[in-house]
């Protein structure tokens, strides 16, 4: 089964001032967000990858250049607008201390499933077109890559938790009990029987051991070895 790097951008201006961005044009990395994005391309760089899937908004794109400049081939960049930022409508831009006010945050909180964004989308909307866009590129990339092919995808913080509890089999009302932080990466293999989440959140260490390894279709029982050990 093919092997998904699920990468969040790195920080933004917009993060570090606490404002939802949103889709907002020009938000870009700040110094720290470059250096975290350079940080997870190192970390990806001893895997080969097919693909980078980004969303279209710059500080994806920043991020995923960072990871396609550190693989040794350089692998196929495509733009998915279905894993860009959830339209969070009249409360882009808005202070996240502001926003903490609206009745509607303690609906984001409590009961994600039944939100949905003044003149935007609603959350289960966004997470239904993440999923199916990863799901489509890994079926894609597996098809013609083969099962041992890993790629990544660079989105957002909601878009990334949405689509690890579509994963999990959480229902999204759960999905803000996952903790996605900027350039984290998580790491999802889609199994003929069920996903198997890998690692969620993860800030240090090589992945190289990714690509040595030959992805089993059924779980083990009793755990198994950690599939380290196979080549």
């Amino acid at each position: 089964m093919p092997t998904v790097l699920l990468v969040r951008h790195g920080r933004t201006t917009a993060n570090a001032q606490g404002v939802l961005a949103g889709r907002t044009r020009g938000v870009r990395l700040d110094a720290t967000g470059r250096e975290q994005a350079r940080d997870a391309a190192l970390r990806i760089a001893g895997v080969p990858l097919a693909a980078v899937v980004t969303s279209p908004l710059e500080r994806c794109r920043q991020t995923s250049r960072f990871i396609a400049e550190h693989q040794a081939a350089a692998p196929e960049v495509v733009i998915e607008r279905g894993i860009t930022e959830c339209d969070y409508g009249q409360w882009q831009g808005r202070s996240l201390k502001d926003l903490v006010d609206e009745p509607l945050w303690s609906v984001v909180q409590r009961q994600p499933s039944a939100a949905a964004f003044p003149g935007g989308e609603s959350l289960a909307a966004m997470q239904a077109r993440s999923v199916s866009a990863i799901r489509r590129h890994d079926a894609a990339l597996g098809a013609r890559h083969g099962a041992g092919v890993v790629w990544a995808a660079v989105a957002h913080g909601d878009i990334i938790k949405a689509v690890l509890a579509d994963a999990l089999g959480m229902h999204l009302d759960l999905f803000q009990r996952i903790t996605v932080a900027p350039a984290s990466i998580s790491v999802v293999r889609y199994g003929e029987h069920r996903p198997d989440v890998v690692a969620t959140n993860t800030h240090a260490g090589d992945l190289s051991w990714l690509g040595g390894t030959t992805p089993q279709g059924d779980a083990p029982v009793g755990g198994g070895d950690g599939g380290r050990g196979r080549s």
